[in-house]
């Protein structure tokens, strides 16, 4: 993958291979061409005891829940990033209540595709899910309330216009809260290279300060991480991408993968035009 056009054609292939897999087996793993699979389920919480949960929208791809600390409100405007099949959608949709409108953005068809039936299960017609790129979003500037999203901006090869189009879209005094994978310490190189351990969220990820700095310079402020976890990638997993010695190094190195939980403001003294 030595080009962001090929990290988005491998992250697209395989979230659409998901979702294929997970409509024909209930499953939310992918193989390499080394036979290697990856459990995209093993960084998700729980979402079933969450008001707005719909089970079949859940393909359990996330690594935290953004709509806990996202201090959404009844009429908001949400827009949630790397929608899926529509699982934080449908959080929000049951707090903004019938005044408010959710979208959801997502540049998988299968996703979409997927994510619209939902909806319509659901008969929600306050709820738009949009086909289109994080780091060009079709939404307007200055129109959106609050902006979530999860395990996501990490599968983004431009992590700067992804934050800097966040800042675009937000309303003077909105604020954006999302989970997101980051690291403390150097990952071994197979696993920075395999593509499989990118679409897991894991190669992709920056290390924490480098990723509270671009959202700094993106222009938020009163930045903050409400919840930070580790998390534990099982060995069967690693030794799939890395020799037993690269695993014993890594184990001992002190090296996180962690799941961070980030909110952030936008300033409301923002000129909008």
């Amino acid at each position: 993958m030595d080009t962001m056009i090929d990290i988005k054609d491998v992250v697209k292939k395989k979230y659409a291979e998901i979702a294929v897999s997970n409509q024909d087996c209930g499953c939310s793993c992918c193989g390499t061409d080394s036979g290697a699979t990856f459990d995209y389920t093993i960084m998700s919480d729980d979402y079933s005891k969450i008001e707005g949960y719909y089970s079949e929208a859940d393909l359990g791809l996330g690594c935290g829940l953004p709509t806990e600390f996202a201090g959404i409100k009844e009429c908001n405007v949400v827009l949630d990033l790397g929608s899926g099949a529509g699982n934080d959608v449908f959080i929000a949709r049951r707090i903004v209540g019938d005044s408010g409108k959710v979208i959801g953005l997502d540049f998988t068809d299968e996703m979409i595709d997927k994510a619209r039936l939902n909806c319509d299960k659901l008969g929600y017609n306050n709820v738009e899910f949009r086909k289109g790129d994080i780091e060009q979003m079709p939404i307007g500037a200055c129109t959106i309330d609050v902006v979530i999203s999860n395990c996501v901006l990490n599968l983004v090869p431009d992590k700067q216009k992804a934050f800097s189009e966040i800042y675009r879209v937000l309303k003077p005094g909105g604020h954006f809260c999302v989970s997101d994978i980051i690291i403390k310490g150097e990952l071994p190189e197979n696993l920075l290279s395999a593509a499989a351990m990118y679409t897991g969220c894991v190669a992709g990820a920056l290390q924490k300060d480098e990723y509270l700095k671009i959202i700094s310079d993106s222009g938020f402020t009163d930045i903050e991480i409400p919840k930070e976890k580790r998390i534990n990638i099982p060995d069967e997993i690693l030794l799939g991408f890395i020799s037993n010695d690269e695993l014993n190094a890594f184990k001992t190195s002190g090296v996180e993968i962690l799941s961070a939980t980030v909110v952030a403001t936008k300033p409301i003294t923002t000129n909008c035009c």
